[in-house]
């Protein structure tokens, strides 16, 4: 039986418009106008009017992490009271007491920004969330995810003391000597370290949650970083997790999985279990190599090849050596996977490009799609050099959002002139796929398209930062449909509305091409179909 959808505005990925399209079997079957699609239907078949709405491919998110983002959902959502530290630890507390903490259990919550803070310029400490409590632990993550903040009963069960060793990548926060409750990158790992693992089922329950809000915002495929976001929970059974949830028809978001991994005995042992890219299914499947480069800009831990502007203590650090950049990357270039390496700013970008150009000199490939995720801060001879390598690159045009207020102040003007510069990567026959780091900010592709389009933060205006850079209106949807699916080797197979291709598509309130640029993200997503099956509508 078919579905037969007509008078429609549907981008398939070309213009003009088309009006109709039919479904069988999970696929496209059909694309052209509103008389010859009724005309194909059969009896039995079932007709849905779009009543002139806006239809495109089922956005992509190329990078973010359905994990933290399932457990950010059933955790305190600090996102939604970053305004001050005031508000936050008031939340925080009203938080407790509506969900009292277990014995042995951590109060948990993600999502601070002190960027944002209009009482205090500084990010919490210990001696903040002592204020909340002194009798239970609390972990409070910054939403970029590279710091977070505990409180003293969390340094007592930590062990933590003037006298712990910095580790290597990462940084243990210190006042006046003392530890003042904050760790950043790497160091965050003697936080994680101590926290319970969650069992499978209730992985399962992270990933069902995360899809159901991913499909709401239309999101049908993601690109997502998942292996290292529990200590001590073995990516096994976070594999099995997705497996068994595809087996019982439960998972609506199909995934390409960004495995991360920080060594090689690990990555070998992954390789191993006969998992490398491209293997598995259409709605599970193993990606790239995953490696995170460095921190954040917003956190001043991103590497930056000079001192911060507005820090010149620090230039941030690289999470790994030259040493183990090359192994790794060369490791997987030389056994045919793919590689995509988080680097935020230059340094970090000039040790990844190294590292990716010695593995490819090692082991020539033509078609490898290695890609840089993020690819923020960046002068103008990494750009002709990512151009020269043929790169891939992950971009968060939502980024645009919050740091349209920061780059300049914390990278300088010299380099704020040449970075977030994904244009002219396009416009050197690079794809660039889009996406949002999810949680770092909520997976709203609409959002992001309009940073994309207007490069103006949403929130208050600001901006727009370096213009030339902006994206039209389809290259934007490109970049979360059919750039993605470039990204995981799967155009053939989807991002696009065509005969054969698999059936994800979004029907909007409002024609894209059509809004005002500034108001792209008020465009409501209607419904959301996932292989020809409604994952979400509104008007449920």
């Amino acid at each position: 039986m078919k579905k037969v959808f007509y008078n429609g505005k549907i981008y398939t990925g070309e213009l003009p418009f088309a009006e109709a399209f039919a479904v069988e079997d999970g696929r496209f079957v059909f694309v052209g106008n509103t008389k010859d699609a009724l005309a194909l239907a059969a009896p039995g078949d079932e007709l849905k009017d779009l009543q002139g709405r806006f239809v495109c491919a089922g956005f992509n998110d190329s990078h973010m992490h359905i994990l933290n983002y399932g457990q950010a959902l059933l955790t305190a959502k600090l996102d939604e009271h970053t305004g001050s530290l005031a508000d936050l630890l008031a939340y925080v507390k009203a938080f407790a007491a509506e969900h009292p903490v277990a014995e042995g259990a951590w109060l948990k919550g993600r999502g601070w920004n002190q960027d944002y803070f209009t009482d205090v310029h500084r990010m919490p400490d210990r001696y903040d969330l002592d204020t909340i409590s002194t009798e239970y632990p609390i972990c409070l993550v910054r939403c970029c995810g590279h710091c977070l903040v505990v409180n003293s009963k969390a340094l007592e069960i930590l062990g933590i003391t003037a006298d712990t060793p910095q580790p290597e990548g990462g940084s243990i926060g210190t006042s006046d000597c003392v530890p003042d409750g904050r760790f950043f990158d790497n160091a965050m790992g003697l936080v994680y370290d101590s926290l319970p693992a969650p069992s499978k089922e209730e992985v399962k329950a992270m990933i069902r949650t995360a899809c159901k809000a991913l499909n709401s915002y239309g999101v049908t495929s993601s690109q997502s970083d998942d292996y290292q976001t529990f200590s001590g929970l073995p990516w096994q059974t976070v594999m099995e997790a997705y497996k068994e949830l595809e087996a019982a028809g439960e998972l609506t978001v199909r995934v390409y999985e960004q495995s991360n991994f920080g060594n090689l005995e690990s990555l070998k042992a992954f390789v191993e279990a006969g998992h490398k890219t491209g293997v598995g299914s259409s709605m599970f499947r193993t990606g790239p190599l995953k490696m995170l480069g460095d921190g954040s800009l917003g956190a001043r831990t991103a590497y930056l090849s000079r001192p911060y502007a507005d820090d010149p203590s620090t230039c941030g650090f690289p999470v790994f050596s030259q040493e183990t950049l090359d192994e790794m990357i060369g490791y997987a270039n030389s056994i045919g996977m793919q590689v995509a390496i988080h680097a935020i700013g230059d340094g970090c970008l000039d040790m990844v490009l190294d590292a990716i150009e010695k593995a490819l000199k090692d082991h020539p490939r033509e078609d490898h799609r290695h890609g840089i995720v993020h690819c923020q801060i960046s002068r103008a001879d990494q750009l002709r050099r990512m151009i020269g390598m043929k790169l891939h690159i992950y971009a968060q045009s939502i980024f645009l959002d919050y740091d349209n207020h920061i780059v300049e102040a914390r990278a300088g003007k010299d380099l704020a002139s040449t970075s977030y510069s994904w244009k002219t990567l396009m416009e050197g026959g690079l794809s660039v796929s889009n996406g949002t780091d999810c949680p770092v900010e909520m997976p709203d592709a609409l959002r992001g398209i309009q940073c994309a389009v207007t490069r103006r933060s949403v929130r208050d205006g600001c901006g727009p930062y370096l213009p030339e850079q902006a994206f039209t209106v389809q290259e934007a949807i490109d970049s979360y449909t059919l750039r993605g699916a470039e990204a995981s080797f799967e155009e053939k197979e989807k991002g696009r509305i065509a005969p054969g291709h698999l059936a994800d598509f979004v029907v909007l309130g409002e024609d894209v091409f059509a809004a005002d640029p500034d108001d792209i993200h008020r465009i409501d997503v209607l419904e959301t179909w996932l292989g020809g099956v409604c994952t979400f509508s509104k008007s449920v």
